[in-house]
């Protein structure tokens, strides 16, 4: 028994006379992965064919096959038949397999194979639908926090994290075979997602393990949804695309959030960067003063007396708010005594014939010392034809003068734009230089 591809006069030639069924895959949701085909409109008035064997698919019966639907043929729980192309197709008991992979090419001979029907037909014959649509909204959660070392806080945290992934099935046969449950007629995503879902977790955890490796910081694990999901896809492509016939297509990330001892450590070091600038501690020690003489001036026991405290205690704290501002003063002192010592050093290097590289470091070289940059080509330089680079009117390699084109720009004739010296094209409409 196999299937052929119907036209139009095939069709109706073979309804004229004959009670045949038309099948199509049952109502399909977002979530669905498999369902049994149904008979189009069994319930119809009109429709005299009531009383029909279950199971039993007629000889020359149609079968209408969807945009990203895989159709199985099966008989006696073994598949004979199979499409992955949409459109009309006859069953023909007569006629050899016909095996139509669609998208999948050669890649379902392997399985069908293993699976296929090698005996006599069987009374019970059905046919299903596998969606290769993507299955999208796939809730997961992590019951406990997951470990990520972050070398920026220099500290194992732990998170928690919440969102949604999709799957998509590459194999359909193998997915039918190993995924779908015995005897099932329709497979919604969410009823066989329990031992999915824990692989799934089990997977994230490694594929963060391997984003803390790559030196992700754990803040922006959150904006690396496409590369997550290659992670995932990594960890989870032999248990599920080798053996299973599906694989993740995306993951989506919607909150995050950490235990309480990692948010504890994160506050810590963001607080000690920001007061590791003296600007900032002396504003918070000025603010500290500004909010007591505030909450001085509330009090209903009266200003006077508050004030009074108040000043006792600042003659008890006052040694330490001033040896903190006075120490706060002098580091500013000091950030701006060597900043201007940098650009005073800086300047005399490039009097010298010195050049200073974007990380602040004065060389005289070709490459910075501290962080292996190239010196950057002066403002008026230009190459010559021999490949030397000069900043005179004539070649201090070859002794050729320096093009005229390349001393100013040019004005396009067309549109009036503006052009760098040495540019062939015009920037704005791409009119060639005369």
């Amino acid at each position: 028994m196999g299937i052929i591809r119907a036209t139009l006069n095939a069709i109706s030639g073979g309804l004229a006379d004959t009670w045949l069924e038309i099948l199509e895959a049952d109502n399909m949701s977002g979530t669905t992965v498999f369902t049994k085909g149904v008979v189009v409109r069994r319930n119809d008035k009109r429709n005299g064919n009531r009383k029909g064997t279950e199971d039993i698919i007629s000889n020359g019966s149609i079968i209408h096959v969807y945009p990203n639907q895989f159709m199985m043929l099966v008989d006696g729980g073994k598949v004979v038949d199979y499409t992955a192309e949409e459109g009309y197709y006859k069953v023909d008991k007569s006629s050899a397999p016909s095996l139509f992979n669609g998208q999948f090419g050669d890649a379902l001979k392997e399985t069908f194979s293993r699976i296929k029907y090698g005996g006599t037909p069987s009374s019970a014959q059905k046919i299903f639908f596998v969606n290769l649509q993507e299955i999208k909204g796939i809730r997961f959660g992590t019951k406990t926090p997951v470990q990520y070392w972050d070398d920026f806080y220099n500290s194992e945290l732990f998170l928690r994290a919440h969102g949604t992934y999709s799957i998509k099935v590459t194999d359909p046969l193998k997915f039918y075979a190993e995924v779908i449950p015995k005897n099932a007629d329709r497979v919604d995503i969410n009823t066989i997602n329990e031992q999915y879902l824990s692989e799934f977790l089990a997977a994230l955890q490694s594929a963060m393990n391997q984003m803390s490796v790559d030196g992700i910081r754990i803040s922006h694990v959150t904006a690396k949804a496409r590369e997550l999901s290659q992670y995932m896809a990594q960890e989870l492509d032999e248990e599920w695309k080798s053996m299973r016939g599906f694989e993740v297509l995306s993951v989506g990330v919607a909150s995050m959030s950490y235990d309480e001892e990692s948010q504890k450590l994160i506050n810590m070091r963001n607080q000690g960067a920001m007061l590791g600038d003296a600007k900032v501690r002396e504003g918070y020690v000025q603010g500290a003063v500004a909010r007591g003489m505030e909450s001085a001036g509330k009090n209903p026991n009266g200003t006077a007396q508050t004030f009074m405290g108040m000043g006792m205690g600042m003659n008890a704290s006052g040694n330490f708010m001033a040896a903190a501002s006075a120490a706060n003063n002098a580091q500013m002192q000091q950030e701006a005594a060597e900043a201007e010592k940098r650009q005073a050093a800086a300047a005399a290097a490039e009097k010298a014939g010195g050049w200073t590289c974007e990380c602040g470091h004065v060389n005289t070289g070709k490459f910075c010392a501290e962080c292996g940059k190239p010196k950057p080509a002066a403002k008026d330089s230009w190459t010559c034809e021999c490949g030397h680079v000069n900043t005179g009117k004539f070649c201090a390699e070859c002794g050729k003068p320096k093009p005229e084109q390349q001393d100013k720009p040019w004005f396009c004739p067309e549109c009036g734009a503006k052009n760098l010296p040495g540019a062939k094209f015009c920037s704005e409409c791409g009119t060639k230089k005369n």
